[in-house]
């Protein structure tokens, strides 16, 4: 088991790992919609998810795997009126693939409206 750690997503805040790859899976901690560089949060809902979305890449890519191998999805909506915008963002950036999934409220997320967690197989 190993941490993995990129420049390229947000850096924790607290104690964690911005993922944890162990026996071919890679277990990415949520990515909220900041983007690493600027720490901006896009304003619009789908443009967050997208966000939080290539944060997940981000991970993944460090971790030698990539979202065509995401197994399972968590994504924490701070209000269930958000869904149809978060659904459309994720079919646009999954295209064909469609991993298992729960959708959660969580009307206290640290930043923005969206966080995104990922379990991925090693390819």
């Amino acid at each position: 088991m190993d941490q993995v750690s990129t420049p390229n997503a947000p850096q924790p805040s607290g104690h964690y790992s911005q993922a944890i790859r162990a026996n071919g899976f890679v277990f990415v901690s949520g990515q909220l919609p900041r983007d690493p560089r600027t720490g901006e949060i896009p304003a619009r809902v789908a443009d967050q998810t997208r966000r939080a979305l290539e944060n997940v890449r981000q991970v993944l890519l460090a971790a030698g795997s990539d979202l065509e191998h995401i197994v399972s999805l968590s994504v924490y909506v701070t209000d269930m009126t958000f869904w149809p915008e978060v659904d459309a963002a994720l079919a646009t950036t999954l295209g064909a693939h469609k991993p298992a999934r729960i959708v959660a409220v969580s009307p206290a997320l640290h930043f923005g409206n969206v966080e995104v967690q990922a379990i991925a197989v090693t390819p």
